[in-house]
């Protein structure tokens, strides 16, 4: 019984993520040939912005103090204190930041965006929006796949400037390490292909975020208890596409032997 169960849901599993990935084919389509949405559009990237920006910068703020905290220990034994704070900003900006992020903002905006729909889909407010000759995609889905795809890397950015603060903040008042030394080594060790990086990376995780949680709840059935379903799998299924994605990114991006720390010391 409980094997028959775990195959019939993750056959319903792959049935979604296949909605998921025709969904996307059709935000595609559907951006390059209609108009979008601009009143929605902003509604939401108010939504997943500003609403987000308070956790986001908490959460970036703490990583880099505890980041700071663990590295600066074992620079200091090695004498390599001068070096924190360009592995730091390294850190933050190829992984840290568009990761932490982008996890924040699929715990967030993710599972309200199944939800939401979800309980439009069950409450058949769907179908009302296609009797009145509204495309369900043109008005729910485009928005919010505009709105990650556009706030995700401004909170990326300040996420990074955040932690960043919150690692000189530890440097300076904990280890002695002067500010200038901190903010030289960073400046040295981080280049503008970093920053790129971080920017494409979260624009990909914002566009994977919105599409897994429109798709999950555009595809929500059975009722209150099939929307909780919806949210939960939603979010799931978006962190494991935050971290394969992040994977495949990040190989692409900095595969090779090149290295930012020994050309900064």
């Amino acid at each position: 019984m409980t094997q028959a169960t775990g195959s019939s849901n993750l056959q319903q599993w792959s049935r979604r993520l296949l909605a998921a990935i025709l969904l996307g084919g059709q935000v595609v389509m559907h951006l390059i040939s209609r108009p979008l949405h601009r009143r929605n559009t902003i509604e939401q990237m108010a939504a997943v912005g500003p609403e987000s920006l308070l956790i986001a910068l908490l959460t970036a703020s703490f990583v880099g103090m505890v980041f700071t905290i663990q590295v600066t220990r074992e620079f200091i034994n090695f004498g390599a204190s001068t070096a924190v704070g360009g592995v730091l900003a390294l850190t933050l900006a190829r992984e840290l930041a568009p990761v932490l992020t982008a996890v924040i903002l699929a715990g967030r905006v993710g599972s309200a965006f199944a939800a939401e729909i979800g309980t439009m889909k069950v409450t058949e407010q769907i179908d009302a929006l296609q009797i009145l000759k509204t495309d369900p995609v043109d008005y729910l889905v485009i928005p919010r796949v505009v709105a990650c795809a556009l706030m995700l890397p401004v909170l990326t950015l300040l996420s990074f400037l955040t932690g960043m603060g919150g690692g000189l903040l530890i440097a300076t008042n904990l280890y002695g390490i002067s500010q200038t030394v901190f903010l030289t080594s960073a400046q040295n060790f981080l280049s503008i292909w970093d920053l790129i990086s971080a920017i494409i990376k979260a624009f990909i995780f914002g566009l994977l975020i919105a599409v897994i949680g429109t798709s999950w709840g555009l595809t929500t059935t059975g009722g209150a208890k099939g929307v909780g379903q919806s949210t939960t799998t939603a979010v799931v299924t978006a962190l494991l596409a935050i971290f394969i994605s992040n994977f495949f990114l990040s190989w692409l991006m900095f595969q090779g032997t090149d290295s930012a720390v020994l050309g900064g010391v």
